[in-house]
This record gives C-alpha cells, sequence and structure tokens, in this order.
C-alpha cells in the first residue's frame, strides 16, 4: 500500500516541488494552503503522515495540530518551519506534533522522516476495537461478539482500511486505490465486495456498524458517532 500524506504549505511554489518529488517515490500527496483547509482535509481523509508548515493563514501550524489531537487523530505529523530555536520546537511539541524539520532540508531527508513516521504508525497499528468488532491486522483476524469473521482477501482489505480511518470516513476513491492499486476494478466491484461484507461484518448481529456516507465513501463506526 502507497504512503498517503497531506502537504499543509501555503508557499505554493514549495508545495508544488515537494509534491513532485514525493510523487515520484510513489507517495501519494493531497494538498491545503491555509491551515482551516488542512483541518477539514485531515478530518475528512485517512493520511499516514501530515507535513504542516506552522505559519499558515487561517490558522497556524500549532492550532492545525492541536484541532487534530482534541478530535482524536493520531495521524503522525511532521513540522516544516524556518523557525529553529528550542521554544519554537517545544512550542511543536507541546501541540502534539512527532518530528520537526527545520527549511531549508535536503528533500531526500523530508522522505526518509516520512517513512520512518508511516512505518512506526503502521507497525502501532495493529489491533482495532470498534463496538464488539476486535480487528487484529498482524493475525488478519476479525472477530464480531466473539465470533470469527471469514472474510475473502479484499473484504478483509476493505475492512482493514475502515478500521484504520475509523471513526471517520474512509473515502470511496481512497478506498479503491489503496485496495485494488494500480488494477482497474469493475465499476461496480466495491458495491458488491462492500454488500458481501455486511453480509458478515453486520447481517448477524442486532447493531450495524458500516455505515454509508452519502457521497463520500464508508465509516466503521458504531451510530452514535453519527
Amino acid at each position: 500500500m502507497n504512503v498517503h500524506v497531506l502537504l499543509i504549505e501555503d508557499d505554493l511554489d514549495l508545495a508544488a516541488s515537494l509534491i513532485e518529488y514525493l510523487e515520484l517515490e510513489n507517495i501519494i500527496c493531497d494538498h491545503a494552503s491555509n491551515g482551516v483547509h488542512g483541518v477539514q482535509l485531515a478530518t475528512e481523509n485517512t493520511y499516514d503522515v501530515l507535513l504542516l508548515d506552522i505559519e499558515l493563514p487561517r490558522l497556524d501550524g500549532y492550532g492545525v495540530c492541536e484541532a487534530l489531537r482534541r478530535a482524536g487523530s493520531d495521524v503522525p505529523v511532521l513540522m516544516l518551519t524556518a523557525r529553529d530555536t528550542l521554544d519554537d520546537k517545544v512550542a511543536g511539541f507541546e501541540a502534539g506534533t512527532d518530528d520537526y524539520l527545520v527549511k531549508p532540508f535536503a528533500m531526500q531527508e523530508l522522505l526518509f522522516r516520512i517513512r520512518a513516521l508511516a512505518k512506526r504508525r503502521s507497525s502501532q497499528s495493529r489491533r482495532f476495537l470498534i463496538g464488539d468488532l476486535e480487528i487484529d491486522t498482524e493475525q488478519r483476524m476479525a472477530r464480531r461478539s466473539g465470533v470469527e469473521l471469514h472474510l475473502a482477501p479484499k473484504e478483509w482489505a476493505l475492512l482493514e482500511y475502515m478500521a484504520k480511518a475509523s471513526p471517520g470516513v474512509a473515502v470511496r476513491e481512497q478506498m479503491v486505490r489503496a485496495v485494488w492499486g494500480e488494477e482497474s476494478p469493475e465499476s461496480n466491484s466495491l458495491k458488491v465486495h462492500m454488500h458481501n461484507l455486511r453480509q458478515k461484518v453486520d447481517k448477524p448481529f442486532p447493531t450495524p456498524l458500516i455505515q454509508t456516507v452519502p457521497g463520500v465513501g464508508f465509516a466503521l463506526r458504531l451510530a452514535a458517532h453519527e
């Protein structure tokens, strides 16, 4: 699965250079040019790493990081900034950042840090509990109310993707890209696999967990989060 990052940077020339470089390294990169839009994208989508400038219009990097942490997001944050004093770094870590890279920086160092943060998160996110549904990604096992669910490979991949996004929304296009990769699935493949997944995860149990978010995608969560 490709690494998917969100870059929040108001310097459009720098942002274009970073996006071009990262995509050559098979890193998918979305972009926001202000803090408010960045929080919106980070809340609506699922990312492996967030690249965050501090001096942003509308909401600065500290505010973005604090807003995401208050919302329960654990996405790794790498701050990119020209501020290099100890006080600046302390403020960043207190806001909830995971790493700090001072501008100007070498592109290769940025790449190494992104991959390290993505790998660290991947290794930590092995077990998920959503209501009575338990998902163990290391063992590739899912149980609901103690009953093991027998899933086909694509069903498992979809469930795992939604679990990592939970309680947020797994965006339809990103799910297809993550699960099918460079393949070109038939137009109704996602619909068919989601139907089959619901038959196993939801139908035998009184409370549905897989929710359709019209026009966006799917969410794996209890109804109380709607």
